[in-house]
C-alpha cells in the first residue's frame, strides 16, 4: 500500500478508537475505579478479544481479492455505505443529562477487590460481546489492501497500527478517568461529538465511495 493510504488509514482509525464505546467506558471506569495499573490489565483483556476477531474476520480475503478483482470493489463500496450509515447513527444519538457516577457504573461491574485475572477476563468479555467489530473489519480493512500485492504484510500493517492507535485511545480515556467521563456525559458537549464524529464518518465515507481500485 501507498503511505497516502496507510496515513488515511491511521486518520480513520483515529476517529474510529475515538469514539466512546463499551471498551472505552470499561477502560475509563477501570481507571477512575482502580488506577491505572488495573486499566492496563483490562486493556490487554479487551486487546486479544478485538485482535482475535479482526484476524478472524479478515481471513482469506487475501486469497478471495486476488481471486475475485471485482470483490475488491464491491467491498470498498459496502463499507462506504456502512461509515455512512454509521455516521448518520452517531450523528442522531440521542443524549441526556446524567449522573457521571451513575454512568461510570454502568460502564464497568468492577469491584475495588477485583483481582488482575478477573479485570482481564471482563476486559476480554465486553469485547467479545460486540459482534459488529468483525462486520466492521470485514468492510473496512480491505478498502487499503492493494490487491494487487500480496496480502498478509499489508493486514499485518493495518492490524498492528490499529493496536497501537486503539491502544493510545485506551491511555487517554484510563487517564482522564471520572473528570473525562462527567465532561462527555453533559448533554450539549455530546451532542457536538456525535456530529463532529457523525460528519466525519460520512466525510470518509464520500472518500471511499469516490477512490478508484
Amino acid at each position: 500500500m501507498s503511505l497516502n493510504t496507510w496515513w488515511l488509514f491511521v486518520m480513520m482509525t483515529f476517529v474510529v478508537s475515538a469514539t466512546p464505546g463499551p471498551n472505552m467506558l470499561l477502560v475509563m471506569s477501570t481507571g477512575a475505579r482502580q488506577g491505572l495499573r488495573g486499566a492496563v490489565t483490562s486493556m490487554a483483556g479487551c486487546m486479544t478479544s478485538l485482535m482475535l476477531m479482526l484476524s478472524l474476520s479478515a481471513a482469506g480475503l487475501g486469497a478471495l481479492l486476488q481471486a475475485f478483482p471485482a470483490v475488491f470493489d464491491a467491498l470498498r463500496l459496502a463499507g462506504a455505505a456502512y461509515l455512512a450509515y454509521l455516521g448518520v447513527q452517531v450523528w442522531r444519538s440521542p443524549v441526556q443529562e446524567s449522573n457521571p457516577s451513575d454512568g461510570a457504573a454502568q460502564g464497568s461491574n468492577l469491584g475495588a477487590t477485583l483481582s488482575s485475572w478477573a479485570l482481564y477476563r471482563q476486559g476480554a468479555l465486553v469485547a467479545a460481546s460486540n459482534p459488529k467489530a468483525i462486520l466492521f473489519a470485514a468492510a473496512f480493512f480491505p478498502q487499503f489492501l492493494n490487491p494487487a500485492l500480496p496480502q498478509l504484510p499489508q493486514f499485518g500493517i493495518l492490524l498492528g497500527t490499529f493496536a497501537v492507535v486503539e491502544v493510545s485511545w485506551y491511555f487517554v480515556y484510563a487517564a482522564s478517568g471520572k473528570q473525562l467521563a462527567r465532561y462527555l456525559q453533559r448533554a450539549s458537549v455530546m451532542r457536538a461529538f456525535n456530529r463532529l464524529t457523525g460528519g466525519v464518518f460520512v466525510g470518509f465515507a464520500a472518500l471511499m465511495a469516490g477512490a478508484k481500485s
